[in-house]
């Protein structure tokens, strides 16, 4: 078993929610935990810097005050669909990859980097080539000027998702050879405040008949507790990969059980 004792942890969106949840996890497993989110955490922390993760700037500035060296990063950072969608592309696409290559310095051989991405990413082959090109580019402000410049189809936050995916996926090989891990989470719906915007963006009748076939929506502990998995030793064998979390609805999706959704 992982011994967390005074492992350093980074976790983004940890006032709130699943950040939250994975906060408590590691803090009571022994880690050092640092947040960074724009609002002061509920939950105990070591350390917490105040950051707009739309703001290319503020993630920089973050960085900076962030002291030596990390066991791992875990972006679980993230805004509906409900936001700007250049603020949704922001946060949930163009801050992972720029807060995850300014630390890459700072993580030290062995760690992981957990991504939060969702199920309704689930179109990204279809747009692979549109991906790939914003992943392309080289800084935060030429991604999101791609993105003012691509327009997509369906809402911004799928789009987001797919990119999160893919850039998880992509940077696996190449992270390996430096000593690092790189994987991603996929929820399905999660029981916490900001339900309520899924439900206005993605449409509260798919979501309930998403509920009415596993049973429940995930709580936010279910999630937490496979983004840790993803960061320990046990899953030291893992790169590169995107894990469903959402009680077996992406399987029934892919093996033509149930209509794809229309979100």
């Amino acid at each position: 078993m992982t011994d967390w004792t005074g492992k350093r942890i980074i976790i983004t969106g940890a006032a709130s929610g699943i950040g939250a949840s994975t906060a408590q996890i590691l803090t009571a497993a022994g880690a050092r935990v640092y947040s960074l989110d724009r609002n002061e955490p509920t939950v105990e922390v070591t350390g917490h810097i105040a950051v707009d993760l739309a703001d290319e700037a503020s993630i920089d500035s973050a960085v900076e005050q962030l002291d030596g060296e990390f066991d791992a990063l875990l972006n679980v950072a993230g805004v509906p669909g409900t936001a700007p969608a250049e603020v949704v592309f922001s946060v949930n696409s163009l801050a992972v990859r720029h807060l995850t290559e300014a630390l890459m310095g700072r993580l030290v051989s062995g760690a992981s980097i957990v991504v939060v991405s969702s199920t309704a990413g689930f179109g990204w082959p279809s747009r692979l080539d549109a991906i790939k090109e914003v992943l392309a580019t080289e800084t935060f402000g030429e991604g999101l000027q791609w993105f003012k410049e691509n327009p997509q189809e369906g809402n911004a936050y799928n789009f987001s998702k797919e990119v999160s995916t893919v850039y998880t996926m992509m940077m696996g090989l190449g992270l390996a050879g430096q000593g690092l891990r790189i994987n991603a989470i996929l929820p399905g719906p999660v029981d916490t405040p900001i339900l309520s915007d899924f439900e206005q963006t993605m449409g509260k009748d798919t979501l309930d008949g998403v509920r009415d076939l596993v049973g429940r929506h995930a709580v936010p502990i279910d999630i937490a507790r496979a983004i840790v998995f993803l960061a320990s030793e046990e899953a030291g064998w893992i790169n590169g990969h995107a894990l469903a979390v959402d009680g077996g609805i992406s399987g029934a999706l892919a093996t033509d059980l149930f209509p794809q959704p229309e979100i």
